[in-house]
């Protein structure tokens, strides 16, 4: 990787947070892949073009853009060395070759100017430690007319994970996790912020959507609750407690999941903003 602008997110995702979506790939996938349709159809992807995938992790969604833009080209940018691994292994046993990834922060990384036609994420915009740098260099990256479909975290209480979470409060250091607007995956969590941000890096036709999803955490509570726990917010906040604390945490979260439970699998519900703009000549340099 070259340079990066956020060494505390490139510790963490090249640390025991990238090891562990890596690892678990599929069933981050699960967990996420009920907002895949509205976003590839706000990137509405054209056999040709150049498609651009910001935090693309394991490369789920690059695998997406690829075979809808045919004969063009998917690149995912990702600032996770172990999960670009995995997206390179997935896609090659897929047999998809229109398809690269690159180890980079999107903040800094020197992305050719005026290359894409689309760039596109899901949930993996929210990170930057200056947005407006971030937005304003991928919009340099657009062509003229070049499409953006980011999706965002929305309100932390239509997260029925973080509802689950921060009923442990009198037992784990729940604190701010999940304040809008704060450092993390809430911090576009206000429409607002997050199209006034697109509109001063030179975007056009800037609008929020608001989109829901469900979301597989496992096939049982049990199985759910050791998933959510062992994610790296999960194990952040267990390592702040004593195991008695810890085997009371994972108790209750297990109980609380078990209202999810049906049919062999815990779903939960997940609120997100589909962020859209178009790129303009002076936007693509």
């Amino acid at each position: 990787m070259q340079q990066t602008a956020n060494p505390a997110q490139a510790r963490a995702w090249n640390g025991y947070e990238g090891t562990h979506w890596a690892a678990h790939h599929d069933r981050w996938n699960a967990v996420n892949a009920g907002f895949d349709g509205p976003l590839l159809a706000a990137a509405s992807i054209r056999a040709g073009e150049q498609v651009l995938d910001i935090g693309c992790g394991a490369g789920a969604t690059t695998r997406l853009a690829a075979r809808a833009a045919g004969h063009g080209h998917a690149t995912g940018l990702d600032l996770s060395g172990p999960m670009l691994e995995r997206a390179r292994s997935a896609a090659a046993e897929e047999g998809i070759a229109n398809i690269s990834f690159t180890h980079g922060d999107a903040q800094v990384h020197d992305l050719p100017r005026a290359a894409f036609d689309v760039a596109m994420s899901r949930f993996g915009v929210m990170f930057f430690s200056d947005p407006a740098a971030a937005f304003a260099h991928i919009a340099s990256a657009l062509r003229p007319g070049g499409r953006v479909a980011f999706l965002t975290a929305a309100e932390p209480e239509g997260n029925e994970w973080l509802t689950a979470l921060t009923a442990l409060a009198d037992i784990l250091p729940i604190g701010g996790f999940g304040t809008p607007g704060g450092p993390g995956m809430f911090s576009l969590a206000d429409p607002g912020t997050a199209t006034g941000l697109l509109r001063t890096a030179g975007l056009l036709d800037v609008r929020a959507e608001h989109v829901q999803a469900y979301g597989t955490w496992g096939r049982t509570a049990e199985e759910a609750a050791d998933f959510l726990l062992d994610s790296g917010p999960g194990r952040h906040l267990l390592g702040s407690v004593d195991p008695a604390a810890q085997a009371r945490a994972r108790r209750r979260l297990t109980e609380g999941l078990g209202a999810h439970e049906t049919g062999g699998a815990v779903r939960l519900l997940s609120t997100g903003w589909l962020l859209t703009a178009t790129a303009t000549a002076t936007a693509a340099g």
